[in-house]
């Protein structure tokens, strides 16, 4: 076996790892593409100059610089003060909301990250279902999907528009104008628009979101634990015999003795001290659990503490962002009780509740923590980057003042860049530097605003596809691809490569799939004789158009966690969505974008 053919096994299982490690998140993405960096360097797949020269490109340079950009927006007001025109706007009409998300979403999204900007709506919307007969879960999911739509009208509005475009610039392509994708974004972001006002009303489902549970209705249940104290009045009682039996709103579906759950039917079993309760409550019944003498939540006994006064006690709920430091901490190891004063009495997570010994589990994007504890306690807590109250909206001192400095810098990108005064790296790094500079954030602020994750990812991708194609890796792929339906031509070839881009979005991460399929396109262009930038069009907008998971998204993630959403809700109004966004660019790309025959 020559080198070449071992080093083509090589990159062939690498990838398969990787996608395998995405889905089954193995680890997080950043160390699974890092990783995989590291066996191409080792196995000497890719030189020390050829992974180097992975740092050169442009693209996570830009997005980078992006995130301090729409942090510098975020932080002094000014998506905000668009939130609260959506508020006059939107009255107490769910068509007339939707229409007002739309007109805001859609143009903001295409200029600053649309993560920022879902992370400020969602609170918003969640206010105004409080205040109106509206319901959040009815405006939500179109709030993930205008951002998105909006991120496809210009090159900035998608990070894996900016990795397309440094990996055609990197293979000798002329780079993307600003607003070159601009025409077929619009049509795709119309379309999406027309597509939710009007079956929105038969799509989307009526849920009660995390807001609705302290405020009544038909509330969403927590799973939460319990334990029985050494000097509890329960000991040696059934149910029947205790308070228990009388809370209407909690319900025992399990209890755990030494380790182990107990056989015994719960109706007469007879409390021991150190049981530990399953309980299954809303939040209503929470009150009711801690007023009952012997019994302390999970995290109360183990610290051996009393249970915060009820004079004193507030519950809440917050959902973790993208730049949480809590992520991949656990409740054991992050200690509430300690840091703030609070306790965690349940945490939910892509729509169902963490079982048992949540405190073990490491915290992750979306999920939602149900806490208790003194105002100060919860006040101190929501200080902490990126956990965002869902009770109601967060109240931060804006530096509205520095707002004009803010929106000039992100403005100052889009438009010099669209006369190519400068490459847009290094339009976006003098705007980052200004940010910082006229304090629209300190210098804490803006490192925090970057999420290196994604960043440390997409190097680790960039190096897999490099060595994708200096393998022939990436050639294999795009023929056989073109055997199977080159046949019917460049439009269908084109429409398939769109297809397969989607779907993986819809799986794992969208910079992925666009660092992964890119050299695949451009490798299907050069088969075919045809002109690659059509390709790249495909895989821009394949890759934005994920609808049908909550998974394929950050912005899908998050609305998912705070809407009170079940999966079965996304396809079934963003699969139809998907096909309908595939037939448009199926038919438009080409169009734009002809299959000029290579020179």
């Amino acid at each position: 076996m020559s080198m070449h053919t071992l080093h083509l096994i090589i990159v062939f299982a690498l990838v398969a790892t990787v996608f395998t490690a995405f889905l089954r998140e193995w680890a997080s993405p950043d160390l699974v593409a890092l990783s995989a960096m590291g066996v191409l360097l080792v196995t000497g797949i890719l030189s020390a100059d050829e992974t180097l020269a992975v740092f050169s490109n442009s693209a996570p340079v830009v997005i980078g610089c992006m995130f301090v950009l729409s942090a510098g927006l975020e932080r002094t007001g000014a998506i905000d003060s668009l939130a609260h025109v959506f508020m006059r706007l939107a009255g107490k009409n769910e068509w007339r909301a939707l229409l007002a998300l739309a007109l805001l979403i859609v143009p903001l999204s295409a200029m600053v990250n649309h993560l920022p900007v879902v992370v400020v709506f969602v609170p918003v919307i969640l206010a105004l279902a409080r205040n109106t007969d509206l319901k959040a879960s009815r405006l939500l999911i179109p709030l993930s999907f205008f951002s998105i739509l909006g991120g496809t009208c210009t090159l900035i509005g998608m990070k894996t528009n900016l990795l397309v475009n440094g990996i055609a610039h990197r293979r000798g392509l002329p780079q993307f104008g600003m607003f070159e994708i601009t025409p077929l974004g619009l049509i795709y972001a119309a379309v999406g628009v027309a597509y939710l006002l009007i079956f929105a009303r038969k799509l989307l489902p009526y849920r009660e979101s995390l807001a609705a549970l302290i405020g009544g209705g038909m509330p969403r249940l927590f799973l939460t634990q319990a334990v029985i104290s050494n000097t509890s009045p329960l000991l040696g009682k059934t149910i029947a015999e205790t308070p228990l039996a009388r809370l209407r709103e909690a319900k025992i579906i399990d209890v755990v003795r030494d380790g182990e759950r107990i056989g015994t039917p719960l109706d007469r079993l007879r409390f021991a001290a150190g049981d530990q309760l399953l309980l299954e409550t809303p939040v209503a019944g929470v009150k009711g659990i801690k007023e009952m003498p012997g019994v302390l939540f999970q995290s109360e006994a183990e610290l051996g503490v009393a249970t915060t006064s009820e004079h004193e006690a507030v519950l809440m709920e917050g959902i973790l962002g993208s730049r949480s430091t809590f992520l991949g901490k656990t409740l054991r190891d992050l200690n509430f009780r300690k840091q703030y004063g609070v306790h965690i009495l349940a945490v939910h997570r892509q729509g169902e509740n963490l079982r048992e010994h949540f405190e073990d589990v490491e915290l992750d994007f979306g999920d939602t923590l149900l806490v208790q504890g003194p105002a100060e306690g919860i006040h101190r807590l929501m200080q902490e980057r990126d956990f965002l109250s869902l009770t109601e909206p967060t109240q931060r001192a804006f530096r509205r003042h520095k707002a004009p400095l803010a929106i000039v810098a992100s403005g100052s990108v889009i438009v010099l860049g669209a006369f190519h005064v400068l490459p847009i790296a290094a339009l976006a790094l003098i705007a980052a530097v200004f940010i910082v500079v006229t304090r629209c954030l300190d210098i804490e602020e803006a490192r925090g605003a970057v999420e290196w994750r994604i960043l440390y990812m997409i190097l680790g991708m960039l190096a897999l596809g490099t060595a994708m194609e200096k393998t022939g890796a990436a050639h294999l792929i795009a023929s056989g691809l073109t055997g199977a339906v080159g046949r019917f031509g460049p439009a269908v070839t084109l429409s398939v490569t769109y297809l397969v881009a989607t779907l993986l979005t819809e799986l794992i991460s969208n910079n992925a799939v666009a660092v992964l399929l890119t050299p695949i396109a451009f490798e299907i262009a050069a088969t075919m004789g045809v002109d690659a930038r059509p390709f790249a069009v495909a895989i821009m907008f394949g890759c934005a158009a994920s609808f049908a998971t909550p998974i394929g998204h950050q912005t899908n993630t998050y609305v998912f966690g705070a809407g009170g959403y079940r999966f079965s809700d996304f396809p079934k109004i963003g699969a139809p969505l998907n096909i309908l966004l595939w037939i448009v660019a199926s038919i438009l790309i080409p169009i734009f974008w002809p299959f000029v025959p290579k020179p």
